[in-house]
């Protein structure tokens, strides 16, 4: 699995993981085609999500900043609240001085359809249907079936499909998801809180749940709420939202905060649990590489999975471009992504299971919001990727 040429990867799943992952590839040199299950470009389009400095830093070294920043509004400082409502603090959030890497809140649908639309700019085929049935792996490229009966071929594949990975189950049958101790409920109110300050997330401590809210400069405030307990009736994100609304409403009311009062006025309430990977799950075999929340899916509680994955998408084409076959570029890949993937997974479920605090989302693990100067070399598009990610001296 020589990469001395230019190599044709088969991406599954054009979610965030798998658009970013080919337009790595293909500023690597590769040939990448993309193929995606859901029929439109905007899955999930009802959540939400912030993407933290480190996955703008990502998205920069993709040429992908003007693409993303069209869409959503910055995040430039985290003010923490406890139950009664008292300021606790008020700090910049993550790189806020340069706006190429201020926090963005956005939709996953608004995310999805930006990178898809990049994708398409730079000629890169996705498509849309494609729902994997197989993978064969053989001595001269990788197969993947679709349940449409077509075929697709190339030198490696790259499993980008998401915590329930199809490509995940046909690799490694025993690893599934596992419920990371929390619920976490999201929506979105028309009717803006009480005026306060521009651009910034606000964090609840609260006594029956965990809360954040931000407001667009539109006037709609973006919330979550996390709620440990028992997980949801169904894995599935939906349910009414006054059914939602009741189950929700009775944890927020004891507190003095803007929480209880942006539920009760939400025009739209949605709730899934929160869930994560084991740690030590296998990531690839032969030609088959695993990415983003198919390799490493954690609770949100960190907020991370997406940046997580932008950070993927880079570090997998610097070794592809740098090293001379797949199998040590794989490994490099590895070696380089697992410890930092590991590490949000634990800090992340620690924090949905209450064994964990933190009233803030950052760089993976909680870790401080500064820049992370290893983190920084590892994505600078011009600074080779070492095989050993902690060389001696």
């Amino acid at each position: 699995m020589s990469t001395t040429d230019t190599t044709k990867a088969l991406v599954i799943g054009g979610g965030i993981a798998g658009t970013a992952t080919a337009l790595g590839l293909r500023k690597a040199g590769h040939h990448v085609e993309v193929y995606e299950a859901h029929p439109g470009t905007a899955e999930d389009i009802g959540a939400f999500l912030t993407l933290a400095s480190n996955g703008m830093r990502a998205l920069a070294q993709l040429d992908a900043t003007d693409a993303v920043t069209a869409v959503g509004f910055p995040l430039t400082s985290l003010r923490l609240l406890d139950d009664r409502g008292t300021e606790q603090a008020h700090a910049p959030l993550g790189e806020a001085a340069d706006p190429a890497l201020r926090f963005r809140c956005l939709r996953r649908g608004e995310l999805n359809a930006a990178l898809q639309a990049e994708a398409a700019r730079r000629g890169i085929p996705l498509r849309h249907g494609a729902r994997l049935e197989s993978v064969t792996d053989g001595p001269d490229g990788v197969t993947a079936r679709f349940a449409d009966g077509t075929t697709a071929t190339g030198d490696l594949l790259i499993g980008a499909d998401g915590l329930h990975s199809t490509v995940r189950r046909l690799l490694t049958p025993g690893v599934r998801p596992g419920y990371a101790g929390q619920r976490v409920y999201y929506g979105y109110t028309t009717t803006p809180p009480a005026p306060g300050p521009a651009a910034t997330i606000t964090m609840v401590r609260g006594t029956g749940a965990a809360f954040g809210h931000a407001t667009s400069p539109a006037g709609e405030s973006y919330w979550f709420a996390r709620v440990g307990g028992d997980p949801l009736p169904s894995d599935t994100p939906a349910g009414p939202t006054e059914a939602l609304r009741r189950e929700l409403l009775p944890l927020l009311r004891a507190d003095a905060t803007p929480a209880a009062g942006l539920v009760e006025a939400a025009d739209t309430i949605m709730a899934t649990d929160a869930t994560e990977l084991p740690l030590g799950s296998p990531w690839r075999s032969g030609r088959v590489l695993l990415v983003g929340d198919a390799a490493h899916a954690a609770s949100p509680a960190t907020g991370q999975g997406a940046s997580m994955a932008l950070e993927d998408a880079v570090v997998l084409a610097k070794a592809l471009r740098d090293l001379p076959d797949a199998e040590g570029a794989f490994a490099a890949y590895e070696a380089h992504r697992r410890p930092r993937a590991e590490h949000n997974i634990s800090v992340s479920g620690g924090i949905s299971r209450g064994t964990h605090t933190s009233g803030r989302p950052g760089p993976a693990g909680g870790r401080p919001a500064g820049p992370d100067e290893a983190l920084i070399r590892q994505l600078d598009w011009d600074t080779p990727l070492s095989v050993d990610p902690h060389p001696a001296g």
